[in-house]
């Protein structure tokens, strides 16, 4: 068994991991390949991970932390109506 730091290093790791993904694929639309060919993928992706690298220093110049709170479709629309 692993001691319970070790393991909860790896469970922050593989959330920060799963939030890098998620946004990866909401922001990009990374889940499918919009051509065929290696080369074209591998330059899709590297466009992607740079988009993604831009919007988040972005964030972090202005101040504005990403929202990484995962919040249902119901609370989000709760949250605009009370704005």
């Amino acid at each position: 068994p692993q001691p319970a730091a070790a393991r909860a290093r790896a469970t922050s790791l593989r959330c920060q991991v799963a939030d890098s993904v998620s946004q990866a694929t909401h922001t990009t639309g990374l889940r499918r390949a919009r051509y065929r060919g290696l080369a074209k993928t591998h330059l899709d992706h590297s466009i992607s991970a740079t988009a993604l690298n831009l919007i988040r220093l972005h964030a972090w110049w202005n101040g504005h932390p990403l929202d990484r709170a995962n919040h249902s479709h119901l609370a989000r629309l709760q949250l605009s109506l009370a704005a």
